[in-house]
């Protein structure tokens, strides 16, 4: 399926992806400051450009998601743990870096930072009822199920 990608900026990446069958497509850092890096203090969030816009099908958004890797080992991960970049959004695709360490990091020119998932938008019309069907399971939740 074709998404429309536009480089904002000649050193801009195009994203990729790690093997034929990944999920997901890896996008990169767009840090176009003299020192060609950002610092993320521990516990803080900054916005890391990617340098790109997007323009996806209709009825379908673009979903930014953590880098396995890079959550587990450096302690980076999108601030908001999952981005929605709506269908109709033409703007530069940014990732909000968290960092989860009680250290300093470093994200330079090129690092992937992200991965995004083209994903299907569907509409929905919310009917308002007097009561739900009735489950087993009912309202119990947060670890009701005995599933940690």
């Amino acid at each position: 399926m074709k998404v429309k990608v536009k480089r904002l900026n000649d050193k801009a990446s195009l994203p990729t992806r790690g093997s034929d069958k990944a999920a997901a497509y890896d996008v990169y850092a767009c840090i176009l400051n003299e020192e060609g890096e950002v610092k993320i203090k521990p516990h803080t969030t900054v916005k890391i450009g990617t340098g790109l816009s997007m323009a996806p099908p209709e009825g379908f958004f673009v979903g930014v998601y953590a880098r396995s890797g890079l959550s587990s080992k450096e302690g980076l991960r999108p601030a908001n743990c999952v981005g929605v970049c709506d269908e109709d959004y033409r703007g530069e695709y940014i990732v909000a870096v968290h960092n989860d360490f009680d250290e300093e990091k470093t994200v330079k020119h090129g690092d992937r930072i992200a991965q995004v998932i083209l994903q299907q938008r569907f509409d929905m019309d919310f009917e308002e009822v007097e009561e739900l069907d009735e489950t087993e399971r009912g309202a119990g939740g947060f670890g009701s199920t005995g599933r940690a």
